[in-house]
Parts: C-alpha cells; sequence; structure tokens
C-alpha cells in the first residue's frame, strides 16, 4: 500500500472556471463577465476555458 506521504505535489497551472467561481466566492457568470471585460486572462484548450493560477493570483490581489 502507497502513502500520500510520498506522493509530490504539483503546483496547478490552471483552474476552471468552477473552481475559480468557488475560489472568489463569487457566480460562474461573474467570472466570464471578468474574463469578457479583460479583468481576468483566460486560456482555451479545445472548448475547455481555464484561467491561469498567475491570472487569478492577480485578480486577487496577491501577485
Amino acid at each position: 500500500m502507497r502513502s500520500n506521504a510520498n506522493v509530490e505535489q504539483v503546483e496547478r497551472l490552471t483552474y476552471t472556471i468552477p473552481e475559480v467561481a468557488r475560489a472568489l466566492g463569487i457566480s460562474e457568470r461573474s467570472v466570464y463577465n471578468r474574463i469578457y471585460d479583460g479583468t481576468l486572462t483566460k486560456m482555451q484548450i479545445g472548448r475547455r476555458v481555464l484561467v491561469p493560477a498567475a491570472a487569478l493570483r492577480a485578480l486577487a490581489g496577491g501577485a
């Protein structure tokens, strides 16, 4: 049996829209509004919309 203590933690580079909404305490629609008004940067891979971790930190005032 493998222990979780041995598993290396990897820093996430992107977050989904629902994850960003939960992290900021706002609605998903508000996240999309921040993307559309240029306040929040997005990246798109196929049909999937992701927010870079650095953009989330900058919006939250942590950068």
